[in-house]
Parts: C-alpha cells; sequence; structure tokens
C-alpha cells in the first residue's frame, strides 16, 4: 500500500483525459452536431493544455499538491456528474456540453501537473526512473477501459434503451461513481511530504503568466527556432488533420463516404485496439530511438520515426477504396495506423529539447504536450470543416501528401534538423 497511490494517481487523470481528448467527438455526433462544428469544439478542448505552461508557475507557487490534487479530483466527480445531467436536455445541448468539457479539461490539465508536483516532492529522481513503467501501464490501461469499454457501453445501453440520452447519462454517472472511488482513496492514501510543500501567497495567474513569457523569450533567442517549430507543425500535420477525421470516417454512414461502424464497433476498434497498437508503437519507438542513440544510430531510427508519422494515413486512404468487411479487418486496419503513429511520436522529443534547451529538466511534463497540443489544434479544429467540403477519399489524400511536403521541408532543413 505504501507506493499503491502511483499508479491510482496517474490513472485517476486520464478518466477525465480520455473523455475530452476521445470520447468528446463522439458525444458531440450523437448530439446531432455537425461533424465541422463538433472538431471545432473539441479542438478548443485542447486550449487548457496549450497553456498549461503558463499555469505552471502558478502551480507550483501554491504548492500544497496533495491538497491540490485531492480537491481538483472532488471537483472532477462534480463535472462528470453535471456532464451526465447534460444529456437529458434537448435545447442547445451542443453549447452545455462544451462548457462543461471545457472545465473538464481543465481540471484535468491542472490534475496533471499538480500530481506530477506532487510525485516529484515525494520521490527521488532514481526512484521516478524505477516507476516510470508502473506509470504508463496504468496511464495507458485506463485510457483503454474509457475510451474502449465506456463507448461500448454506451453502445449497448442504446440497444437496450433505444434513447441515446439516456445512455450517455446512464454511463457517464458510472464514470462519476469510478473517479470518486479514486478520488476517496487519495483522500486518505496520498502519504504527506516528510517536507512541507512550500506555500507562497500572494501567488497570482498573472506572475505565473509572466514568468512563462519570460521563459517564451529565451526561447526565442535560440537559433532557427521558427524553423524548428514550423518543422514540428508540418511533421505532425497529417496527425493533426486525421485525429477526429478517423472518428467521423468510422461514424459517418456509408451514404456519405464513411464506414457506418456503430459505436461499439468505435469502441473496440479504435478505442481498444487502436490505444494499444498505439501504445506498442510508442514503447517501441523510444526503446529503439535510446537504443540507437547510445549506438550512434540516432538519426537513422529519426529518419524511420519521420516515416512513419506520414505513412499512417494511407491506412485511411486506402479504406476509402476498399472498405473494411468485418470487424476484424477494421480492427487490423486501426491497428496499423495507430502502431505507425505511436512509433514516429517519440521523434517529436527532438524539437521539443531543441526549443527547451536547458529550462526543464524533463520536458515532457511542462513544455512537451502544450507544444505538441498548439501546432496540433488548428488542423483539428478544422478537420470536420475540410471533410464536409472535400469529402473523405479527397481528405485522406490531401492528407497523405502533407506528409510528403513534410519530408521535403525536413530534408530542405537538414542542416538544422541533424543538430536537434
Amino acid at each position: 500500500m505504501q507506493r499503491s497511490w502511483i499508479a491510482t494517481l496517474f490513472a485517476a487523470e486520464e478518466i477525465p483525459a480520455a473523455i475530452v481528448t476521445y470520447v468528446a467527438v463522439i458525444m458531440f455526433l450523437q448530439t446531432d452536431t455537425t461533424p465541422a462544428v463538433a472538431t471545432c469544439y473539441c479542438g478548443l478542448l485542447f486550449l487548457p493544455w496549450v497553456l498549461k505552461s503558463f499555469l505552471r508557475s502558478y502551480v507550483r507557487r501554491v504548492g500544497l499538491f496533495r491538497r491540490q490534487v485531492q480537491w481538483i479530483e472532488l471537483l472532477t466527480v462534480g463535472l462528470l456528474m453535471a456532464l451526465a445531467f447534460v444529456f437529458l436536455r434537448y435545447t442547445r445541448q451542443n453549447v452545455y456540453l462544451f462548457m462543461v468539457l471545457f472545465a473538464l479539461s481543465l481540471l484535468t490539465a491542472w490534475h496533471e501537473l499538480a500530481a506530477r508536483m506532487y510525485y516529484e516532492r515525494m520521490l527521488r529522481p532514481r526512484e521516478q526512473h524505477y516507476y516510470n513503467g508502473l506509470k504508463i501501464v496504468s496511464s495507458q490501461s485506463v485510457v483503454v477501459l474509457t475510451y474502449g469499454l465506456f463507448i461500448m457501453l454506451v453502445g449497448a445501453l442504446q440497444v437496450i434503451y433505444r434513447r441515446i440520452p439516456r445512455s450517455w447519462n446512464e454511463a457517464c454517472y458510472l464514470i462519476a461513481g469510478v473517479f470518486l472511488l479514486f478520488a476517496l482513496f487519495h483522500l486518505f492514501v496520498l502519504p504527506r511530504p516528510a517536507v512541507a510543500d512550500d506555500h507562497q501567497n500572494g501567488a497570482t495567474p498573472l506572475e505565473a503568466v509572466r514568468d512563462e513569457i519570460r521563459v517564451i523569450d529565451r526561447i526565442r533567442r535560440r537559433p532557427h527556432w521558427i524553423r524548428v517549430i514550423v518543422g514540428l507543425f508540418l511533421l505532425l500535420l497529417p496527425q493533426s488533420l486525421m485525429f477526429y477525421s478517423r472518428v467521423l470516417f468510422f461514424y459517418q454512414p456509408r451514404t456519405e463516404g464513411g464506414l457506418g461502424c456503430t459505436i461499439q464497433e468505435i469502441g473496440f476498434a479504435q478505442g481498444t485496439v487502436g490505444v494499444i497498437a498505439f501504445s506498442i508503437g510508442l514503447l517501441m519507438g523510444r526503446q529503439l530511438g535510446m537504443q540507437s542513440l547510445a549506438d550512434g544510430r540516432g538519426h537513422s531510427i529519426f529518419r524511420f520515426q519521420i516515416a512513419a508519422l506520414g505513412l499512417s494515413p494511407v491506412v485511411y486512404l486506402l479504406m476509402t477504396f476498399e472498405p473494411p468487411v468485418s470487424l476484424i479487418t477494421l480492427c487490423v486496419a486501426a491497428f496499423q495506423a495507430q502502431f505507425l503513429f505511436g512509433f514516429g511520436l517519440p521523434v517529436v522529443m527532438h524539437f521539443v529539447r531543441y526549443v527547451s534547451g536547458e529550462r526543464y529538466r524533463n520536458t515532457i511534463n511542462y513544455l512537451y504536450i502544450p507544444l505538441v497540443a498548439s501546432v496540433m489544434l488548428p488542423a483539428m479544429a478544422l478537420s470536420g470543416w475540410l471533410v464536409d467540403v472535400l469529402g473523405f477519399r479527397t481528405f485522406f489524400f490531401m492528407d497523405v501528401l502533407t506528409a510528403f511536403i513534410a519530408w521535403l521541408y525536413i530534408y530542405l532543413n537538414k542542416r538544422i534538423i541533424h543538430h536537434l
């Protein structure tokens, strides 16, 4: 029990994170929101993650990380219950849904900061490295359960009740109850730090923003920083465009160019098989990257990972010509696409480390997610509108072409990229 809180702390935050990141687009589509509006709303849900680095200094100044985590989790339970209540409304439902999900996204980003700072306060660096695998396994397992099984549960309830609002309402109450168990566990089990957290009176968000602006000014002094950011944007553009459009492709009826899948099929193919494939690819990409750097072959795996990020959309383009005829073939296609995404994603760390310099001891904690979310958000938000205008086949063909543009840009700037 002494270290059981490590697994539960990072597993708990993935429940609301998976809802606002993956499940939200299906929620909007099932409340009769158009694809263009749905992806715009879902893109805006990433704003708290973009602004997370600006809250970092404020959260650290406030201190009392254990207490922050406990209060955030109790507030999250309330928002999950409010989310369940939203589905009983029929007028302007998508607006209320967005407001609750945005507040939930804000709390999730705040929880991620406070939880990591509490974790760093409680464990020495060597212990943190030892428990890193446990954190990853617990987090990814909860993503599979929330994104996969939660959606499949909603689909099963829709078969039983024949009412979409009631199905989401009961499923959200259930997930709120599950999260309440995590919150109560952490209320009594999270150990107090041996050295009390620093608490600075007078800490304000405005002061935190000023601190972070000074950090941005230092980043801007890095040579060729704009070229690196543009390279990161283009490299992630295929995945940004596909982040929500792949769900639209699965969900939309065949008469509109989609696959006409049930949400149970989406939950299993994307939420279960897809997340597992992404996790395997991510683990392999990280391990091969570290091994190749140790062997002096870092740039060989670097090129493979860049290629993998661009090849993932090809799978969806091929499905527009030969739609899957069974759930098995659908899962195979989702596995391939998500594995390539996961395998290629670790290459992003090279860009983030270059931009951050020596500012962050662990860039993935405080700069990685805000920077990646910033470059991905515009394309994610516009993807639904582009699908409406172009149709799925033309859209995925354009998505594949953006990969070639990214590869050409990186080739033309290979002298700069070589030093990442």
